[in-house]
């Protein structure tokens, strides 16, 4: 089932629903400085390869590229530096528990606002296998005609 992109939506991963068997989503805060927010605000982000690291007991959102903001001043923005996830401290156990054990992988899935704040969806995903892809296009295909169809 695919996310359809709502009014607060800054950006939707449409990569990860195709690269992974997505499980177990979940929502996590993310501490972001002044001009990143204005970033996103102008939907300047890209989440090629990003993904969660977990490290000192901590949750990391790792590669998500924020482009820096024009009007940001003489502070330089690192558009690439790793930003941490605001999680609760069983929710980091429970997840790096499934990544170490399972060989899960944890995505972002969608950037979004949510009371003024800055929210992003996150989900463990298993890897696809190749046929795996072939399915899911044959499958997008056949809704496709379907929809076609009935309009």
């Amino acid at each position: 089932m695919a996310h359809k992109k709502s009014a607060s939506d800054i950006a939707v991963n449409k990569k990860a629903r195709f690269l992974y068997e997505l499980d177990n989503f979940l929502e996590a805060g993310i501490a972001l400085t002044g001009p990143e927010v204005k970033s996103l605000r102008a939907h300047k982000v890209n989440f090629i390869d990003s993904y969660v690291e977990f490290r000192n007991g901590e949750a990391w959102l790792v590669s998500l590229h924020i482009s820096p903001y024009e009007n940001a001043g003489y502070t330089p923005q690192q558009p690439d530096r790793p930003r941490r996830l605001l999680l609760h401290a069983q929710e980091i156990i429970r997840l790096a528990a499934a990544v170490a054990q399972k060989g899960l992988t944890v995505v972002p899935v969608r950037l979004y606002f949510a009371r003024g704040h800055v929210k992003v969806e996150i989900a463990l995903g298993r890897g696809k296998k190749m046929h795996d892809h072939r399915e899911s296009l044959k499958q997008r295909a056949c809704e496709r005609d379907l929809a076609r169809e009935l309009l």
